[in-house]
């Protein structure tokens, strides 16, 4: 199974190998017929500390690393 890639910002460093990324997703509600937005936080793996608050990274499901944290940093986005 294809491992799941979203893009975020991020929202705190203050973590030693970790920052929380805020992801927003946009659907259409299926009786209002009206874009909703929602957000979630997730917790990655920064091995590096590259990553500071405000930057737009993408993140990668992987084998869990900690008793919170399920994902990775891969990259920071484009804009």
């Amino acid at each position: 199974m294809p491992k799941r890639i979203l893009q975020g910002t991020v929202t705190s460093d203050k973590n030693e190998q970790t920052v929380t990324v805020l992801v927003e997703r946009r659907f259409t509600h299926p009786v209002m017929k009206k874009t909703v937005r929602t957000t979630k936080k997730y917790r990655a793996h920064d091995p590096e500390n590259r990553f500071k608050v405000g930057d737009k990274v993408r993140i990668s499901e992987c084998a869990p690393v900690s008793k919170s944290k399920r994902w990775e940093v891969v990259t920071e986005a484009s804009a």
